[in-house]
């Protein structure tokens, strides 16, 4: 009985850690098509941008924690709006950071799933979304946030647990391309709604008061931060 355990273990180990070997190029470049299919149309995008905004509350929650600070609750709204709230000082450096995590978190965890798909990683990057999904979804406070998380969780944990390695490669793909090229457009439409004098309470303008450096500063390393991931992403996925 022990042996048999440590052996399935241990095939789970490595099916977990191990690598597996890259998609041909085509299905790489098919999911970054499907992925601009959903960002670029205003209509899909409204639908899609409820994945961007779980990657945007989650950079808040998980900087918030790990800057010490006490996570009361996320919440998510239909709109693609969300609302992530926690306790400490109303100032300093671990509020600084949580207010920046929002827009600069769906690039960056483009970028990290970037480099795992590029040392094949696949399996891993399916595992560690479902975890961090799992992770949110205890601090989710309404209810179509919670249902939000969990058909995204689900999606996941499908795909790792029924579907070949082909299919999981090709979602693993299409995920990352998605938060890269929708982790750019965030900023431009906050860029845009500023330009008009609305979002006066935005991410930007939270960091301008804290830090008193302007907020079209900190919109400038929103999109610098994006546009870079993208750039390292993509060479990483198209091996250039």
């Amino acid at each position: 009985m022990d042996s048999t355990a440590i052996t399935s273990f241990s095939a789970l180990w490595d099916e977990v850690f191990g690598s597996q070997p890259d998609p041909d190029l085509w299905v790489v470049i098919a999911t970054m098509v499907a992925a601009l299919a959903v960002v670029v149309p205003h209509g899909l995008w409204r639908l899609s941008r409820n994945a961007i905004t779980i990657a945007h509350e989650g950079g808040h929650g998980l900087v918030a924690l790990l800057t010490g600070r006490t996570l009361t609750g996320i919440r998510l709204h239909s709109d693609t709006s969300g609302l992530t709230v926690s306790r400490g000082k109303p100032h300093g450096l671990g509020m600084i950071l949580t207010a920046a995590a929002g827009y600069t978190a769906p690039p960056l965890l483009g970028l990290g799933g970037a480099a795992l798909l590029g040392a094949g990683h696949i399996t891993l990057l399916l595992w560690l979304s479902t975890l961090l999904l799992i992770a949110m979804l205890v601090m989710i406070r309404n209810a179509y946030g919670a249902l939000t998380v969990i058909l995204s969780g689900a999606a996941f944990l499908l795909v790792s647990w029924l579907t070949g390695p082909q299919v999981q490669a090709a979602f693993a793909y299409a995920v990352v391309w998605f938060l890269l090229l929708g982790g750019v457009r965030p900023a431009f439409e906050l860029q845009a709604k500023r330009s008009r004098g609305g979002a006066g309470d935005s991410d930007a303008d939270q960091l301008a008061r804290l830090t008193h450096v302007p907020a079209g500063l900190w919109l400038f390393l929103f999109h610098l931060v994006s546009l870079c991931s993208l750039i390292g992403g993509g060479r990483w996925l198209l091996e250039w």
